[in-house]
């Protein structure tokens, strides 16, 4: 079941959400997940939509959400104060929600949508109880020498990286050392072939949805595993 709801943003905007229900959802027992989405893209990106569904097929409500500049019609990104409140303003809708408040949240985006997730976590601003990253933008393209790593020392809570093996935003070998360095319970899932929308050659012999429903299971495997747990 998809519900379409409008989050408050302050002082005097809003931006629109969709939550996507698991059958037997009842508030304050069934986990939830805050997708967030890349900066070329909105919360119909397909990736998010595919996760979305089959979140709470598995029992964890999902809210997909617009930033500002795509509710506007916009192409360009707001500055990063704005697209961080953007991220409070979805968790606080959902966990003080009585009908759909979570047992307890996870934050997740692709690309622009997760690291701005990880920014506001670590300045106290969004306490999650974990983070999960389709395709972290550790650095521009053509820019591996300007790493986008520093607040990812300053986190505390279990973090998931996916990554493809063909991102131009996220070199598997800058990677890795900063992980190395990382403090925090991470776990990194390597998507062979993948650029940084996880399409794949025809050569590997899988499709997109192959490659997301790999995804998708990894993820559920972490959260009914324990991963973010303690």
């Amino acid at each position: 079941m998809i519900k379409t709801v409008t989050i408050p943003l302050p002082p005097q905007d809003a931006i629109t959400g969709k939550i996507t229900l698991p059958t037997d959802f009842q508030a304050g027992r069934n986990p939830g997940l805050i997708l967030a989405h890349g900066a070329g893209n909105d919360s119909e990106n397909p990736l998010l939509v595919f996760l979305a569904e089959g979140l709470a097929r598995s029992g964890v409500l999902a809210l997909r959400f617009n930033f500002p500049y795509k509710e506007k019609g916009r192409t360009a990104p707001d500055r990063p104060e704005v697209l961080e409140a953007a991220w409070e303003a979805a968790f606080h809708f959902l966990t003080d929600h009585p009908r759909y408040r979570p047992a307890w949240v996870l934050a997740a985006g692709k690309s622009m949508g997760g690291r701005l997730a990880s920014q506001a976590a670590a300045s106290g601003r969004l306490p999650v109880r974990g983070l999960i990253f389709y395709g972290y933008p550790l650095h521009s393209p053509g820019h591996p020498e300007k790493l986008r790593d520093a607040h990812l020392y300053a986190l505390s809570i279990p973090m998931v990286f996916f990554a493809g093996t063909r991102d131009p935003f996220c070199q598997l070998d800058l990677l890795k050392p900063v992980l190395a360095r990382v403090s925090a319970r991470w776990h990194l899932e390597i998507i062979e072939g993948g650029d940084h929308s996880f399409e794949v050659p025809k050569s590997t012999g899988r499709n997109r949805e192959a490659v997301y429903q790999g995804i998708l299971d990894k993820t559920v495997e972490l959260i009914e595993g324990g991963f973010f747990d303690g």
